[in-house]
């Protein structure tokens, strides 16, 4: 009888440790915040995952800087993104789908990549 009840708890520790180790695996990618300029104008770059190329800019130059980024992309959802995330930091994120909140974002320019993705940063 214990015996039985013991084989549902292993199957469910096992498949709950399976989904802890494939987190970064699948859809998880790895970046870095390059730029934090004004109103929200970010530049991120991706260090691990494979992407669709065509969501991304393969090389891009910021012009105020004169800095070139390889697998560069702004970010589409300024609103939902940390601000405890600072130039250089390297963060796990997920291509977000969902609906973004609203906020007020200032117009004031600052060169960002033309792609932009929405993404939700994951601990990591």
């Amino acid at each position: 009888m214990k015996l039985l009840m013991l084989i549902p708890g292993l199957f469910l520790l096992s498949a709950s440790a399976n989904k802890c180790s494939s987190k970064k695996s699948g859809n998880t990618y790895k970046a870095r915040l390059e730029t934090k300029a004004l109103c929200m104008n970010y530049t991120l770059t991706l260090l691990e995952g494979n992407i669709d190329s065509s969501l991304i800019n393969s090389v891009w130059t910021d012009e105020s800087k004169g800095k070139t980024f390889n697998n560069a992309f702004g970010l589409g959802n300024p609103c939902d993104f940390p601000s405890t995330i600072n130039e250089g930091d390297e963060f796990y994120f997920t291509i977000d789908s969902a609906k973004t909140k609203d906020c007020a974002v200032c117009m004031a320019y600052y060169p960002t990549p033309p792609r932009k993705l929405m993404i939700k940063v994951v601990p990591k």
